[in-house]
């Protein structure tokens, strides 16, 4: 009985397998396009299974290899276009909006700052294969104002060196994708619950972790009306800005005598500040994260007054109160950037 059940589920298996490699050799193309256009659009829907499934059939003739190549680069560039616009026009909206659906705020965002300041506009080239940085990129360079011919370059570059990686796969191992997929297909029900359950306590870990640290701050915010009112009467507080570097570019603004400090050594940063002496710190992340996590880290050197604003550099400045610029001298212009093999200047 149990091996008439087995050979129920094999048939069963493969039949799901091959309606699977027909219905992309049917729809192979459109298919590629729509999966890809999407999921680099930041929706969840993993293109890689599709462009290896392309490839194998490409290897068999069931599908053009050059067409499904060209397919998935003009989806891919169609959607890092409409991000590197959106990034270009409204750029510190479209990085806090980008920070406020992520898992992990002022995480993932700052993570893919950092590697823009240490690669520039050479990030397109390896975005496409880390998780997070493939959505965030395009709009990242946009705002830090990389010119377009440029960013149309590595872009293409580097959609074209991970279409090519993933189809070639497929397009090398056709005569296993049967296989894969059968075995994709027996584990289904339990690797998608498996899948699901780490997910689950991923973003449960994330939350739980954010909660922690905001509840331990909740107390000791100051808001922007009590900060605006110290300084009227003589008693400001040593104000600190502590966005990133990139986070600066894409909004120049800041509080008027803020001092610039580096999340990761404010404490070096602040080593000629008494630790008797208040200080707030601000940012421009969705509760104020980045500033909770210095705030927690000088208290934990021995700073007894310090406070983050709540709200941020934007509550400051929707309140009406100066604003002052950063010196030119600070910011870095990219729209100069030129092409030349293997830098950007």
């Amino acid at each position: 009985m149990q091996a008439s059940d087995l050979r129920t589920s094999s048939s069963r298996v493969t039949t799901v397998t091959h309606t699977i490699i027909a219905l992309i050799a049917e729809y192979g193309l459109l298919l590629v396009f729509v999966n890809v256009l999407v999921e680099q659009a930041g929706v969840p829907v993993p293109a890689v299974p599709t462009l290896v499934v392309a490839g194998a059939l490409a290897s068999t003739g069931k599908l053009p290899l050059v067409a499904v190549i060209v397919v998935a680069l003009i989806a891919c560039l169609i959607s890092d276009l409409a991000w590197y616009w959106a990034g270009r026009h409204f750029g510190a909206t479209v990085m806090r909006t980008l920070c406020r659906i992520s898992l992990s705020p002022d995480s993932c965002v700052k993570q893919s700052e950092l590697r823009f300041q240490r690669w520039r506009g050479q990030i397109l080239l390896i975005a496409k294969f880390v998780p997070g940085l493939s959505t965030i990129a395009p709009p990242l360079v946009g705002a830090m104002k990389l010119r377009p011919h440029v960013f149309v370059w590595f872009d293409s570059l580097g959609s074209l060196l991970w279409i090519g990686v993933v189809v070639g796969l497929g397009y090398a191992f056709a005569h296993e994708i049967d296989h894969v997929l059968m075995a994709l297909a027996s584990a289904g029900t339990v690797a998608l619950e498996f899948l699901a359950a780490l997910f689950i306590a991923y973003v449960m870990l994330k939350w739980w972790q954010r909660r922690r640290l905001l509840l331990a701050l909740r107390l000791a915010r100051i808001n922007v009306d009590e900060l605006h009112r110290l300084i009227e009467e003589g008693k400001a507080p040593v104000v600190i800005d502590v966005r990133s570097q990139a986070s600066r570019l894409v909004d120049t603004r800041i509080i008027p005598g803020a001092l610039m400090a580096d999340l990761r050594g404010i404490d070096q940063d602040l080593n000629h500040v008494s630790i008797d002496q208040e200080v707030v710190i601000y940012c421009s992340c969705p509760n104020e994260v980045s500033a909770a996590k210095a705030a927690k880290g000088l208290l934990m050197q021995g700073y007894r007054r310090v406070r983050p604003l709540l709200g941020g550099l934007d509550a400051w400045a929707d309140a009406g109160y100066d604003i002052d610029q950063l010196p030119l001298a600070e910011q870095i212009d990219l729209s100069e950037a030129t092409i030349v093999p293997g830098h950007v200047h």
